[in-house]
């Protein structure tokens, strides 16, 4: 079973941040020197992505810090607040911001200077974007082991790399529609392309940031575990001679750690020490299979 590394995870965003704070410099820098309104809304586009690789990384450490008295169960669930602020932002500082400014083009439509350096701004930014894309799914296909990428996407509790995934692909398809009407107005001498541009880089910003943020929001709200843990944990359970039934075996993620409670009747005769080191030896077994398996409350039980 594939594990949930906090290493790969980081990596994802690293490289994100860097492509992002380096591409949003020169977008800024051709904006300035164009005019460029799809130019402008990748600038800002890239400066948000960039600051929301930060938080990425803050909700990541922030969420490996220890229990304690206030948290008994630690602070796991920080990585998900953060990726739905996250999402959040991409929705309202990406793309609010660009349907804003092509809406603001288009009443006030202005002819592009020097077009070669946008152009040649957004070519060089698409490499970048897709070197950091590649290293977010190299990340994820560390993680997903040989599970299909749709089934990873549609399970996994790493919120972390689903936002980091989500903003390169937005990224890459905004930079792509972004060159695309920045050549059509530089062809044509019409500013109105430019305009739309930036209205269609809005509105893809808009729709993968609430998918982001549907996802995100059902681990906010409290899920279980990854149906492939799930699987495994409810196996070591069944197999183990001294159970007789389960009457019950519930998961919760938290962040990257995972909390069992189950209720379960063991055969009959056996002593309460026996039960007892019964008990401890299953927990020792999960333990092993599941390494996110943080918690562990298995009651012994003849009733539901």
């Amino acid at each position: 079973m594939a594990s949930n590394s906090h290493g790969g995870t980081a990596r994802a965003i690293l490289y994100a941040f860097l492509a992002n704070g380096g591409i949003a410099l020169a977008k800024t820098w051709a904006a300035m020197i164009t005019g460029s309104g799809s130019m402008l809304a990748e600038a800002i586009h890239s400066y948000a992505d960039a600051g929301n690789q930060v938080l990425l990384f803050l909700g990541l450490k922030q969420s490996a810090r220890p229990a304690d008295k206030e948290h008994p169960l630690g602070y796991g669930k920080l990585s998900y607040f953060w990726s739905f602020v996250v999402a959040l932002m991409l929705f309202s500082l990406g793309g609010l911001f660009s349907i804003y400014e092509g809406v603001h083009k288009l009443q006030h439509p202005e002819p592009l200077t020097q077009v070669w350096i946008a152009i040649g701004v957004l070519s060089v930014a698409i490499v970048l974007e897709s070197f950091s894309l590649a290293g977010c799914v190299r990340e994820i296909n560390l993680i997903r082991g040989e599970r299909p990428f749709r089934e990873w996407l549609k399970h996994t509790r790493s919120s972390e790399l689903v936002v980091v995934l989500g903003e390169d692909i937005a990224a890459l398809l905004g930079l792509i529609l972004a060159l695309i009407f920045v050549s059509l107005a530089a062809i044509t001498g019409n500013g109105v392309y430019d305009a739309i541009g930036s209205m269609c880089i809005g509105a893809i910003l808009i729709v993968i940031s609430v998918f982001l943020t549907i996802r995100v929001q059902s681990l906010l709200v409290g899920r279980s575990a990854d149906p492939m843990i799930q699987e495994v944990i409810d196996a070591i359970i069944r197999d183990d001679e001294d159970i007789e039934k389960i009457y019950n075996a519930i998961t919760m993620q938290l962040g990257p750690d995972t909390l069992l409670a189950a209720k379960i009747k063991l055969k009959s005769g056996i002593d309460i020490d026996t039960a007892v080191a019964r008990i401890n030896d299953l927990e020792r077994r999960l333990k092993e299979k599941v390494p996110g398996l943080k918690w562990s409350f298995i009651e012994p039980d003849v009733a539901d």
